[in-house]
C-alpha cells in the first residue's frame, strides 16, 4: 500500500467532515463490464483491513470527538470486497450492447467501538489495490446486500445523479431505494424504458458535449476555485499528484453524467430508503 494512503485519508477527512471524500478514483473502465475477479475482492478487503488503513480508520472515527482514537477499534466486516457499480454513460448515450453499469471501485465496510460506519474504497492503481477513500455510512455494502436479496443473481447499481440504487436482472430495473422509488415506480421499469429516462436526463451532459466542456461537470467551474466543493477543496489539500481536477474527474460517472460534488456530500448524510 501506498505509504502516504494514511496521510491522504486522513486530511481529507478532516478537512471535508462526515461525507464522501472523492480522492483520485481510478479512470473510467472501457468495454463491458465483466465484474472484479475473487481474487480482486480478496485482496481489496486486505487491502480495507491492513494495519494502516485501520490506523487511519481511527482518525476518521475519532475525527469529531464521538470516540478517541485509541478506543476507536476499527473492523472490517465481510470476507470480500463487494464491486460498485455506476450508470454506464455508454448506456445512457444509447450504444448498442453497452452494460447499464460499470465497476467503479470496490468497497468494504468498517465499523468502530461506538457503531460508527465507513465504507472504504478501493481501486486497483500501480499494480496492487489501494483505499482512495473513506466515506460515511455502509451504502454500498448495504445495497449490495439488499439487491441479492430481491434479485438473486441480478446488477445493483448506483445512479448517482439522485442518489438512488436499483438491482436490474430479467429485462427489469427494480428500485432499492426511496429515491428509486420515485424515479421508476416501486414495480420498477423495463430496461428500455429506464434507459429513455436517463438518457433524457443526462444525454446531454456525457464527455464532450457543451456542458462538460464549459466546465460544469461535477457542478463547478474549474477557473471558480471559491465555489468548490468540500470534496474538491480537500482533495486540492491533499499530498500527492491528487488534485481538483483529477479527484473530480477520476470518479469516472460523476463527472461523465455531471453530477455535483455538494450532492453526494449532502446525500451521504440520508437514512436507507
Amino acid at each position: 500500500m501506498n505509504r502516504h494512503l494514511p496521510r491522504h485519508l486522513l486530511r481529507a477527512a478532516l478537512a471535508g467532515s462526515a461525507a464522501t471524500l472523492l480522492l483520485g478514483l481510478a479512470a473510467p473502465h472501457a468495454g463491458a463490464d465483466s465484474g472484479p475477479s475473487d481474487a480482486s475482492l480478496e485482496a481489496a478487503h486486505d487491502a480495507a483491513a491492513a494495519p494502516e488503513t485501520l490506523d487511519t480508520l481511527s482518525r476518521f472515527f475519532a475525527r469529531e470527538g464521538a470516540v478517541s482514537k485509541a478506543a476507536a477499534d476499527p473492523r472490517v466486516r465481510g470476507a470480500d470486497a463487494v464491486p460498485v457499480r455506476y450508470l454506464s454513460p455508454e448506456f445512457v448515450a444509447g450504444e448498442k450492447g453497452a452494460p447499464i453499469a460499470r465497476v467503479e471501485f470496490l468497497a468494504s465496510k468498517a465499523v468502530s467501538s461506538d457503531g460508527q460506519e465507513a465504507s472504504l474504497w478501493t481501486v486497483r492503481q500501480g499494480g496492487s489495490w489501494q483505499v482512495v477513500n473513506i466515506a460515511t455510512g455502509d451504502d454500498e455494502t448495504h445495497y449490495a446486500r439488499v439487491g441479492a436479496d430481491k434479485l438473486p443473481g441480478g446488477t445493483v447499481f448506483h445512479e448517482p445523479q439522485i442518489n438512488a440504487w436499483y438491482v436490474q436482472g430479467r429485462g427489469r430495473v427494480l428500485p432499492l431505494d426511496a429515491d428509486a422509488v420515485r424515479a421508476v415506480g416501486a414495480g420498477g421499469a423495463s430496461v428500455a424504458a429506464y434507459q429513455k429516462r436517463v438518457h433524457a436526463a443526462y444525454a446531454d451532459k456525457l464527455p464532450g458535449s457543451a456542458y462538460a466542456k464549459s466546465g460544469k461537470a461535477g457542478g463547478f467551474a474549474p477557473k471558480e476555485r471559491g465555489a468548490e466543493p468540500p470534496a474538491a477543496a480537500a482533495a486540492a489539500s491533499a499530498d500527492g499528484p491528487v488534485t481538483v481536477a483529477s479527484s473530480v474527474a477520476g470518479a469516472g460517472a460523476l463527472l461523465a453524467l455531471g453530477l455535483s460534488g455538494v450532492a453526494v456530500w449532502r446525500r451521504r448524510a440520508r437514512q436507507h430508503g
